[in-house]
């Protein structure tokens, strides 16, 4: 399942910019934290990537290996 988002554009005299907002849901889950720094990479003109520029520790629990 994919979230929409749109694309917003702000013009201050001689410069401009675009913003993207995350959905809520998403950064929750990312756990993102204000003022964290990332960076993007255009893969092609449709595909955008995001990511950390620090990692940060998986949210996924690691599974404990048993003997048999």
């Amino acid at each position: 399942m994919g979230y929409g988002v749109k694309i917003q554009r702000v013009d201050r005299g001689q410069t401009k910019s675009f913003y993207v907002n995350f959905p809520a849901a998403i950064a929750e889950a990312a756990n993102v934290v204000k003022g964290e720094a990332w960076e993007w990479f255009i893969e092609d003109r449709n595909t955008f990537l995001i990511q950390r520029k620090k990692s940060q520790k998986s949210l996924r629990k690691k599974r404990k290996k048993t003997l048999s």
